[in-house]
């Protein structure tokens, strides 16, 4: 990709770092809406605070060697992102490369979910980490969100950690 993106029809992809971060946020938290519309039982943080965390995570998470946004957008309008934070390998299970790619986010505007964006951010990020040199990648997702691992598995990725969670401010608690 080069350095203005590229152009999908009426979408043009931008790869880009920190100087994007600040652009994420309304799509974050439409994405934070969409967790608790997906898998509701859960006492979730107001979406200020969940983008104030989550912002200090890019922050510090693409400053990793190879990290990058990719940002969606439609005119000037921002559709969706992609972030993908590269860690240093071998795991400690599985044998993987010396480096491990990690989605930690992908979120679509919910107004244009469903036109193929999600795909063609997946399908750059897997150009992009080709060119990097790098074969695994991690992308977790809500138990619940059956459309995305759906979405991921039709990719080949598959499952391969379960994690369980007992949240002292859960409503529906034991």
């Amino acid at each position: 990709m080069s350095k203005a993106g590229s152009t999908h029809g009426d979408i043009t992809l931008r790869k880009g770092g920190a100087e994007l971060i600040d652009r994420l946020e309304p799509l974050w938290l439409a994405l934070h809406e969409h967790h608790q519309s997906v898998q509701p039982g859960f006492a979730y943080l107001a979406g200020e605070r969940s983008w104030e965390l989550r912002r200090s995570c890019y922050r510090r998470w693409i400053l990793e060697e190879g990290s990058f946004i990719l940002l969606a957008e439609r005119g000037s309008r921002a559709v969706g992102y992609a972030f993908v934070e590269i860690q240093s390998g071998p795991d400690d299970t599985w044998v993987t490369g010396s480096r491990v790619a990690e989605l930690q986010t992908l979120s679509v505007a919910p107004a244009d979910r469903g036109n193929g964006i999600g795909t063609l951010l997946l399908d750059e990020v897997d150009d992009e980490l080709k060119r990097l040199g790098i074969g695994d990648l991690l992308i977790g997702t809500l138990a619940a969100n059956s459309g995305a691992q759906r979405l991921y598995e039709r990719r080949g990725l598959r499952p391969v950690l379960v994690h369980y969670a007992r949240f002292s401010a859960d409503p529906e608690k034991h």
